[in-house]
């Protein structure tokens, strides 16, 4: 035997997304634009129905504050562009130092073998009287070695440090000992025990020197 239906269960459930639920919020959304609309018309002001005087009020104080706007930004501008011309100077600079002293390494390695040749010409030159022609031809060798590298050194800029008679200066020399004399000044070189050497103006090695004091008992 059938069962009739029933009526609830036939009756269609109406769907979450239904066009009314739509029509619904499309309305809700159109209004609240609406709101936001009339609330920014009544936060400007409308210039020309401002009186004259409040217009040029106005319109003067806009032109002043850009015209402020526009002097900051050209001022910021200008400090970028010293900023940058100063990084490029300083940059160049770098680069130049770092190119003339690049070669500093070799030419200290190659210092204590000048001063090696130095030693050898004077014990050569206190040995040669005794035998003036072996040692003298020794010597004449010698020396156009000692003359031929420091003429390379004399190319790459090397200068050898003046010491002796001038006064002592920390910078330049290196005070080994002192010597008690009268005929120099105390505070002025006596002797150079190791010459120095200065780098177009940088001092690659302090000249290691005696320095003179007044004598104990004056």
């Amino acid at each position: 035997m059938a069962t009739e239906p029933n009526e609830t269960d036939g009756q269609p459930e109406e769907p979450e997304n239904s066009p009314e639920n739509s029509a619904e919020d499309s309305e809700e959304r159109t209004g609240l634009e609406q709101e936001l609309e009339e609330l920014l018309a009544q936060a400007v002001v409308d210039l020309d129905s401002l009186p004259l005087d409040e217009q040029v009020s106005r319109l003067k104080s806009d032109l002043e504050t850009a015209q402020q706007e526009a002097a900051n930004n050209l001022d910021a501008s200008l400090r970028a562009q010293a900023e940058m011309a100063n990084f490029r100077r300083r940059t160049d600079e770098d680069r130049i130092n770092n190119a003339k002293y690049s070669n500093s390494r070799l030419i200290s390695n190659i210092l204590p073998v000048l001063e090696e040749l130095d030693l050898a010409i004077s014990h050569t030159e206190s040995s040669a009287e005794n035998n003036v022609n072996s040692n003298g031809q020794l010597l004449e060798g010698i020396k156009l070695i000692q003359r031929k590298l420091t003429g390379v050194l004399e190319s790459e800029g090397v200068v050898a440090i003046e010491a002796v008679g001038l006064m002592f200066n920390p910078l330049e020399h290196e005070a080994v000992g002192t010597e008690e004399t009268t005929e120099i000044d105390a505070g002025y070189v006596t002797e150079i025990l190791r010459p120095g050497f200065r780098l177009h103006d940088r001092i690659i090695r302090p000249a290691q020197v005696m320095v003179a004091m007044a004598p104990k008992d004056s």
